[in-house]
């Protein structure tokens, strides 16, 4: 058992403070942000589990009723593996900090999702002040696109039930067909593949864990490779340099060109439009998303190993 401690917090250790830094040195997730995102995700659920793991461990070892249900239905040879009749002093400490992690990680993620919900409520509500009302029997046939009378050009999907993809009058003056195609298709691509789920996710691990660096750069990565990916997915279907030209007519106004850091990504997004960068091949992509999935198991190794050794 403590052999097992010992490597699920060395493993731990390593995903959550060098390795995050390195990657964030990489270029290829830029190349690449669906596989970026995905070695992210694979990163922060290496030390998950991890930490969960670690800590039933901990748990059995402290506690008999949680040894007693862990390894009920296990061999007695299973059990003796673990050698979990006398934890260590800081074995015990351990078991209480992943516990407390434990517990303040569902707090923020609930938190996060509360504060979610009570976002959209305000907003839906916001926008049916602001819709313009349609004829009878037209409200069914309003659909998932929702168009707003505002001179500020603007376009946003707005998840939850149902969902809702908005546009403004503004957006639909200053924007050509074209354009305004891309724009949706952008904000589609975020709509299919639930980012906001997984910006939910790294805003609350980072906004609980500030001083970690993988939640941190995660969090920040996150926000980032998500607008890469949904601008693939809009350059696929109207063109890069239709995609590009849409950005900028829309955030003009924001600034898009300028240097502020608050801008900053809007004017890497049109450059990367603009001079896409060379993609990686079918078979590096394959092969960086198999070596991502593979991670995640190291934990589930280190803690199965005494259990499948004593087995055989």
């Amino acid at each position: 058992m403590t052999v097992c401690l010992l490597l699920l917090s060395a493993v731990a250790l390593a995903a959550a403070v060098p390795v995050p830094r390195a990657l964030t040195r990489a270029v290829w997730p830029e190349r690449e942000p669906v596989v970026g995102l995905w070695a992210w995700q694979c990163l922060v659920a290496t030390v998950l589990l991890c930490c969960l793991t670690a800590l039933l461990l901990g748990a059995a070892a402290v506690f008999h009723t949680v040894r007693t249900h862990v390894f009920a239905p296990a061999p007695t040879a299973v059990a003796e593996a673990y050698d979990l009749s006398a934890a260590p002093l800081w074995a015990a400490a351990l078991t209480l900090l992943l516990a407390c992690g434990a517990a303040w990680t569902t707090a923020m993620l609930g938190r996060e999702l509360v504060e979610a919900r009570r976002r959209r409520g305000r907003t839906r509500a916001h926008l049916r002040e602001r819709a313009p009302d349609l004829p009878a029997g037209l409200g069914s046939a309003r659909g998932p696109l929702l168009v707003l009378e505002d001179e500020y050009p603007d376009a946003w999907w707005m998840p939850g039930h149902p969902p809702q993809l908005i546009v403004t009058t503004g957006a639909l003056h200053r924007l050509t067909a074209h354009q305004l195609d891309a724009v949706l298709t952008h904000e589609r691509g975020h709509a299919r593949a639930h980012h906001d789920w997984l910006l939910h996710l790294s805003t609350a691990l980072a906004t609980g864990f500030p001083r970690i660096p993988l939640f941190s750069h995660f969090c920040d990565q996150t926000h980032r490779l998500v607008e890469l990916a949904a601008d693939d997915t809009a350059s696929r279907r109207c063109g890069h340099l239709t995609t590009a030209l849409a950005l900028i007519e829309l955030n003009q106004h924001r600034g898009v060109l300028s240097c502020a850091s608050s801008h900053r990504l809007l004017g890497e997004r049109v450059d990367r439009l603009l001079e896409p960068p060379p993609r990686l091949g079918r078979r590096h992509r394959a092969l960086t998303s198999t070596v991502a999935a593979l991670v995640p198991l190291l934990p589930l190794l280190i803690t199965f190993a005494p259990g499948l050794t004593a087995l055989t």
